[in-house]
């Protein structure tokens, strides 16, 4: 029995020294990171010295009191659906119109996924020109088919909807690139066997190609829910989180407390928040996706 104890502590030893060097990266930029934060949400640590006090459920009770903070909560909600759908939705449309080849076809894909690896600021600042309500070419659009142009950026009722067009933009190649894979190794089998037995094209579409396509369509659902929580350079760049506060995410609300109100034991308890968020969200997305996602 002795040895027995002796040999399985051998192998534990082995095992964790072959992943140790995975567990420190992870250890030090995640997890410590982490407690460190949960550690300054419950101080009053202003940023600027290095001396705080504890306070413990302060930074929270005035978090939860804060009107901004539920206003910050539901613009993140509507960012993040806002941009999330019309991404999955439109980079699909995007690989079945790009799947057949054709002349011009890689030119088109080039500029589709240009904007992805472009910086977000430097679209951003593109964008700020074309948002433009006297001049911007927006506008020129809208007054061309006869419609009245809009403040975009300038006006709380259309600065969400200005930033969700950024966002997606940037986005829809980047999905586009991974459904034209996905599409790609469909099996051509079960088209020709639906083809046969009498299927309609919008059938096989719903039947066969998004099952098929479905661990793509989830893979991309959770990348570009995280991405929408992150979002901050477009935000920053387009409206500073206004006006009025109309484009407030919960990860600009971190930045304000902490960086220009120097409240940087409330701001960590946003980021604890939206941790929080983060991984109930993808919880009910893996949950979910055992329902409709076939691998």
């Amino acid at each position: 029995m002795k040895q027995i104890a002796i040999d399985k502590f051998k192998s534990l030893g082995i095992v964790l020294l072959f992943t140790l060097p995975a567990m420190i990266p992870l250890f030090v930029f995640w997890i410590y990171p982490i407690i460190r934060s949960l550690w300054l949400s419950f101080t009053n640590w202003n940023f600027m010295t290095p001396d705080y006090d504890v306070i413990f459920w302060e930074n929270y009770r005035d978090l939860f009191s804060d009107s901004r903070f539920y206003e910050a909560l539901k613009h993140t909600l509507l960012f993040t659906v806002g941009t999330v759908l019309p991404t999955l939705m439109g980079g699909l449309l995007l690989a079945l119109l790009l799947q057949k080849p054709f002349k011009g076809n890689s030119f088109f894909k080039f500029v589709l996924f240009s904007p992805w690896v472009t910086p977000t600021v430097a679209i951003s600042i593109v964008w700020t020109w074309i948002f433009q309500p006297k001049d911007g070419f927006a506008n020129l659009i809208l007054g061309f088919f006869g419609s009245q142009g809009l403040d975009w950026i300038a006006s709380s009722d259309t600065a969400m909807l200005s930033v969700i067009i950024v966002t997606v933009w940037k986005s829809l190649g980047y999905a586009m690139i991974f459904y034209l894979s996905a599409l790609e190794k469909v099996p051509q089998e079960i088209y020709e066997a639906s083809s046969l037995d009498g299927a309609k094209s919008w059938r096989r579409f719903i039947d066969m190609t998004l099952p098929c396509i479905s661990p793509t369509t989830f893979f991309l659902m959770i990348i570009t829910t995280v991405n929408s929580l992150q979002a901050y350079d477009q935000i920053q760049i387009l409206t500073q989180g206004g006006p009025s506060g109309s484009t407030r995410t919960l990860l600009y609300l971190y930045y304000q407390l902490g960086f220009e109100e120097f409240k940087m034991g409330q701001a960590t308890a946003v980021a604890l928040v939206m941790v929080v968020i983060t991984v109930v969200l993808s919880y009910i997305q893996f949950f979910t996706s055992k329902k409709w996602v076939h691998y």
